[in-house]
């Protein structure tokens, strides 16, 4: 017999299997770390202090978790049409290219328009990238997924042959990069003299699109339309839907949330594009929406939590002689954790309960004899 469905199944399951995906990664982490020679519960320890053991780790992690939740919108909106998109890395990549090189190009004003342009730059290249997966998908059969994957790799090629080549800032010697942008379009901290500290104004653009693209998809008509499209594309059209446009602006949106996070890390972080920006964000974004169910709303917190393991990478090797990288192997683990929990996904409170159900049984049959 199995357990009768209740309101609260489904957001419990929602909540109770991102957990325990992560519980699950964390336990199988302190294997590779006992392996390794070390401690597994001192590696515990040091991981969540060095994400938020004081306030320059929680600096390091704001940080960390601003690129991450706009390269997360650019997995979820897609998702939310019914496509799987993994490209964010190379709109990123591409948005960080058009940021540094959009003043090459024309003269800017150096003040907040400035500033509002490169970040425009990284945005509109970052679309445009993504959403030629999604036209490939829709009117040549392309499959998004893979399409996706490999035009991330053409847009790294891309972006390492214009910074190595025309580009290329001669003062940069053994680093190859493009020109620094100027001090006026530079993005700053958002309360320097605060606790926040080096904290960028990134982390507000990321915490405000996720708020708006939440609102966008719940109570909006199109929002309402594109669900409906992920829902079921064929009978979208049906009912008079334009699915194909509504799934290529899906993948536009989220390509500018990517390629806003690559400009962002030009603006913000290492004020010209170079190998750094290269760094697997977009990658970790893919991991941070499926954590997050692809619900905008959902992103900032579990952003926080996989920036604040990142910015731990480095206190784990100063104390326990672990490679920085060994993040790595634990996102890997949470990755693969979280794609095993949808398995589970409405049967996590379905048991089966043999003993239980014959019990119920009996006394039903005695309340109808009595």
């Amino acid at each position: 017999m199995s357990a009768v469905p209740r309101s609260w199944h489904a957001p419990a399951e929602a909540l109770l299997l991102p957990i325990g995906a992560i519980g699950a990664a964390l336990l199988l982490f302190g294997v590779f770390v006992w392996f390794g020679g070390a401690s597994p519960a001192e590696a515990w320890v040091i991981l969540f202090r060095g994400a938020f053991g004081d306030a320059f780790a929680w600096q390091n992690t704001l940080q960390r978790a601003a690129p991450l939740m706009l390269t997360a919108l650019a997995v979820a909106l897609p998702a939310r049409a019914g496509l799987t998109v993994i490209g964010g890395e190379g709109a990123l990549v591409l948005g960080a290219l058009g940021c540094a090189g959009l003043p090459t190009l024309i003269d800017l004003p150096s003040d907040v328009s400035g500033s509002a342009l490169v970040l425009a730059a990284g945005a509109v290249f970052g679309a445009a990238w993504v959403a030629l997966a999604g036209w490939l998908r829709q009117w040549r059969g392309v499959n998004e997924t893979i399409s996706s994957l490999l035009l991330g790799y053409i847009a790294i090629a891309l972006f390492k042959h214009v910074v190595e080549g025309p580009l290329r800032d001669p003062a940069s010697l053994n680093k190859p990069s493009t020109q620094p942008l100027a001090e006026g379009l530079r993005i700053g901290a958002i309360a320097p003299d605060s606790v926040l500290g080096d904290v960028h104004w990134g982390l507000l653009i990321g915490l405000v699109l996720c708020l708006l693209a939440g609102l966008w998809l719940r109570h909006t008509a199109a929002g309402f339309a594109l669900r409906v499209v992920g829902g079921n594309a064929r009978s979208a059209r049906l009912v008079g839907l334009p699915a194909d446009r509504l799934i290529v602006g899906a993948c536009a949106a989220g390509g500018a949330c990517a390629g806003l996070a690559g400009a962002v890390e030009v603006a913000a972080v290492h004020t010209a594009a170079n190998a750094s920006v290269i760094a697997g964000l977009g990658y970790t974004g893919i991991l941070v929406s499926f954590v997050a169910r692809h619900q905008p709303w959902a992103i900032p917190p579990v952003a926080l939590l996989f920036g604040g393991f990142a910015a731990a990478g480095s206190l784990l090797q100063r104390r326990l002689g672990l490679p920085d990288a060994s993040v790595l192997v634990l996102q890997g683990f949470a990755f693969v954790f979280i794609l095993a929990a949808e398995a589970l996904r409405g049967r996590l409170f379905a048991l089966r309960m043999p003993a239980l159900g014959r019990l119920r049984l009996a006394a039903n049959m005695g309340r109808v004899v009595q």
